[in-house]
């Protein structure tokens, strides 16, 4: 069984290469805002444990069993987090401090019963595809607002960035997922965006704010 932080660096580095792909130690590192020399320290640990391919100067890789490990952790974090909206009533802003600790739980029928009781969903509140329970997780290629144009008309589908500060400025925009976006113009000094929507009809959404909103 992997410690509380093994598991957060497996979901970090997971999370960091597209749950495929791989990822640098700086880039761990600066993700978990940790120094380079502990990351470097765990990423033997967790090597001597067949969980990542760890060579000095080369970038590190998830190996299979470490994958799947990293997905089920993510799996519990997503599940917990659409349970808390879905059954417990909590925004969607509310959530992420909770799945958080709860996700570091060793139980399987624990989660098995919640994903039962939900309904088995793909994606959790923010729009991110939750792992089945053999680790696997449906990859959507969503388009970034900030890559659409002016007159289309998009539906808000996730959001990149999860922090509590900025879903509750989505919250105060009356932004959610499943919102259709009509882009009214888009500025081309900085890439923010005029857009309309339910009752607003021209709300202004600056560049980095569009970047966080993926859209299909």
């Amino acid at each position: 069984m992997n410690s509380l932080t093994e598991e957060n660096y497996l979901k970090a580095l997971f999370n960091l290469s597209g749950g495929k792909g791989e990822a640098t130690v700086n880039e761990l590192s600066r993700q978990l805002g940790i120094k380079m020399p502990t990351v470097n320290s765990m990423m033997k640990k967790l090597a001597e444990k067949k969980l990542v391919l760890y060579q000095s100067y080369k970038p590190l890789k998830l190996t299979d069993k470490g994958r799947k490990e990293a997905a089920m952790v993510i799996r519990k974090h997503r599940l917990t987090e659409m349970f808390l909206v879905e059954k417990m009533g909590f925004g969607w802003d509310e959530v992420h401090q909770i799945a958080e600790q709860v996700e570091h739980i060793h139980a399987p029928v624990f989660f098995e019963k919640m994903d039962l009781l939900l309904g088995f969903p793909k994606v959790d509140p923010h729009g991110s595809p939750i792992p089945d329970k053999n680790g696997k997780m449906d990859w959507v290629n969503y388009r970034k607002l900030s890559d659409c144009n002016a007159g289309e008309a998009v539906i808000l589908a996730a959001v990149t960035h999860s922090s509590d500060e900025f879903l509750k400025f989505l919250n105060s925009r009356d932004l959610g997922l499943g919102v259709k976006v009509k882009i009214k113009s888009v500025e081309i000094f900085d890439g923010s965006m005029i857009v309309s929507y339910g009752k607003r009809n021209a709300e202004a959404l600056s560049k980095m704010v569009c970047e966080n909103l993926l859209v299909h």
